[in-house]
């Protein structure tokens, strides 16, 4: 029991002061335009018609192994930006991300295959992740079955432009569920599907935590939030408001945004 206690206290994400800028460029795009525009993103300032969004705003947390941390707030409010930043796909403008361990962050909108089979992209999936070919065809039919996809016919066997985007989003959780993860962050993925395929996500979460894992989710489902999380990060503006436990947060959260 002691040894377990130790290993929740191991951090897996520091997030050090975080502050994320999105620069968003207008005007014309004349002839040399790119080059311009390239020079301002190498002196990392910003030219005319140049519009700046601060998008997270001295974040500082720290995660530790074991916990399952969702991530609410209204939209814009910066939760999928953090989320890329712990993954390393956005700089910070100031502070420091620091991380033990490969992140893993799976959106809805993660890029699969649209002309490959659905059987290709579980292949394609489990190698991005770090998996062997081994491993990925060990687990093959318990990918294909958490996901549901098949219960109505053969869909596996279909390019991915015939799924519609819940059965696309069940089969990219069920393949980024099928590893364990030093850091795995879930995007929104969990409000697709029906209910039954929701439970069975959400005990795929608990499992990744008893294995040392620590999880990230974002979700407008604040009842997926409360059976899955046990701490939350509460972001508006780009801010952090509160970070807790996961009904007190959540239970504010509520409060504020009923008036």
């Amino acid at each position: 029991m002691a040894e377990q206690k130790q290993n929740e206290r191991i951090p897996t994400v520091i997030a050090d002061d975080v502050h994320i800028v999105y620069r968003v460029h207008g005007g014309s795009t004349g002839r040399g335009s790119a080059t311009a525009a390239l020079n301002r993103i190498i002196r990392r300032k910003p030219g005319a018609g140049v519009r700046e969004v601060h998008a997270v705003k001295g974040v500082s947390f720290t995660a530790y192994r074991g916990e399952a941390i969702g991530l609410i707030g209204s939209n814009g409010s910066g939760k999928s930006t953090l989320l890329k930043a712990i993954a390393g796909l956005l700089p910070t403008e100031r502070g420091k991300v620091y991380t033990d361990g490969q992140p893993s962050l799976l959106g809805v909108n993660a890029a699969m295959m649209n002309d490959l089979t659905g059987e290709k992209n579980v292949l394609l999936g489990g190698l991005a992740m770090g998996m062997s070919r081994e491993q990925v065809r060990a687990r093959y039919q318990e990918i294909v079955d958490f996901s549901g996809i098949n219960e109505k016919g053969d869909f596996i066997t279909l390019p991915m432009r015939t799924y519609s985007s819940g059965m696309a989003a069940r089969l990219r959780f069920s393949i980024a569920a099928a590893k364990d993860h030093d850091v795995l962050m879930i995007d929104e993925a969990l409000a697709t599907g029906d209910r039954a395929f929701q439970k069975r996500s959400e005990e795929r979460v608990r499992q990744l935590r008893e294995q040392a894992g620590t999880v990230f989710l974002v979700s407008h489902n604040n009842r997926s939030i409360r059976d899955t999380c046990n701490r939350v990060l509460w972001l508006e503006r780009g801010e952090l408001m509160m970070d807790g436990p996961t009904e007190e947060v959540v239970s504010a959260y509520e409060k504020e945004t009923a008036r």
